[in-house]
């Protein structure tokens, strides 16, 4: 005889449903956990390795279509890297860094030291780069001659763009006034407009113009509408990214930025503005750059925040 069916649904374990998600959801935390830990030493070393071939792209020591990361690692080894104080324009010994609060020359990150209140300045409405605050010391790349002195210095600079803040690198040849070259490596600009800050044609504009005029003040930065000697042509279409790095150039080689650095460095090798060819080809003249853009009037650094 056939037992009757049971119409009762067993019942369901939700009890072993949650420890089955809880045990799932903790063993794929490990698993991101470890890869992000283990990935961390890769990622530091990418981020380093990136920094030091646009530092030496600045410098015109790197080709990215020829050279390789091993060349990188061979060039950055002829680079000291230094801690200015900006306000002072000195470099700043192991003793001195402590003092400040900087534990280490090469891991010091100007970034970082702009949102600490100890180690940067609020610019308040005097900030023509958009940076909010300035750090009291950065970190530059020397490379020196034979003789010990000066053949070339990487200065990082940083302003407000169109969408966000422009990060890059600028070099000056040994006389702290003729700039060698140019790089940029981080921006949200736009493809195609104001991303072609990042194209070799127009840094290339950048090679050989000279940061300051006899008296001392800034004399480059990016032009108005029509050609103007020792300045760069504007972006076509990219108004605010050309006014931007513009004022950016400006800013970092004013009095609030390298040039009390800049002057030291000069006055101890014995070199002066006068002494430098300020006479510079003109480089806006050259057929193959960008057509000037139309930009609105760039206040010199000094005069305020850009609205």
């Amino acid at each position: 005889m056939s037992k009757p069916k049971s119409n009762l649904k067993p019942k369901s374990n939700n009890t072993k449903t949650i420890i089955v998600a809880l045990i799932l959801c903790l063993v794929c935390s490990v698993l991101v956990a470890a890869a992000a830990v283990g990935l961390k030493p890769a990622q530091v070393e990418n981020a380093r390795l990136d920094r030091n071939k646009n530092i030496l792209v600045a410098a015109g020591l790197f080709d990215p279509a020829s050279d390789t990361n091993e060349d990188v690692a061979e060039r950055f080894k002829d680079f000291e890297v230094e801690i200015v104080d900006l306000n002072k324009g000195n470099y700043l010994d192991d003793d001195a860094l402590k003092a400040v609060g900087i534990d280490d020359r090469n891991t010091y990150d100007t970034s970082q030291a702009t949102k600490n209140e100890a180690l940067s300045d609020d610019l308040g409405n005097n900030d023509p780069a958009s940076i909010g605050r300035k750090p009291k010391y950065a970190k530059v790349y020397v490379k020196n001659d034979d003789a010990g002195d000066p053949e070339m210095v990487v200065l990082p600079i940083q302003g407000y763009g169109l969408w966000g803040t422009i990060y890059g690198f600028l070099t000056l040849e040994g006389d702290m006034n003729t700039i060698k070259g140019i790089s940029f490596y981080e921006h949200k600009e736009t493809p195609g407009l104001g991303a072609r800050i990042e194209e070799p044609k127009w840094r290339a504009m950048w090679t050989g113009i000279h940061s300051y005029d006899e008296s001392g003040d800034v004399a480059t930065g990016v032009a108005t509408s029509g050609s103007r000697e020792n300045w760069v042509d504007g972006i076509s279409g990219a108004t605010l990214t050309s006014r931007g790095v513009s004022n950016m150039i400006q800013f970092w080689l004013g009095e609030q930025g390298y040039k009390p650095y800049l002057d030291h460095v000069r006055e101890e090798s014995g070199k002066t503005l006068k002494s430098t060819d300020t006479q510079t080809s003109q480089k806006l003249t050259q057929k193959e750059t960008h057509p000037v853009t139309e930009l609105a009037s760039i206040a010199p650094a000094a005069h305020g925040k850009e609205a």
